[in-house]
């Protein structure tokens, strides 16, 4: 179950608000670590399914979201619940770590 890229900051807007779960990875293409985290966050996607929802944000395509988040490293996981940002996991860190920071919200 590979993971959806958000093509833009409407459509993320439209699915943290919509969705009561999501993490969004925030990547891109040129990034060696995100590399490692974009597997993760697929195993994340097949283990908790129907509980959350779980995407990339490419954040060369869309600099004004990374500012709006004050991304200034990647890879960097952020958690939305209810439209709130509730979490974040920045670097590349073993799938324990963002599976343990998503039960704290289930």
């Amino acid at each position: 179950m590979a993971t959806d890229y958000i093509p833009d900051e409407a459509a993320l807007d439209n699915l943290i608000t919509s969705k009561p779960l999501v993490v969004i990875d925030f990547t891109a293409s040129w990034c060696g670590p995100c590399k490692l985290v974009g597997p993760l966050m697929d195993q994340l996607a097949e283990e908790y399914g129907e509980k959350i929802t779980v995407a990339k944000l490419d954040i060369d395509a869309n600099k004004p979201v990374a500012k709006r988040f004050g991304i200034k490293s990647i890879p960097a996981v952020l958690f939305f619940k209810q439209g709130e940002q509730i979490d974040t996991v920045i670097g590349a860190k073993p799938y324990s770590e963002f599976s343990a920071t998503l039960e704290k919200h289930l």
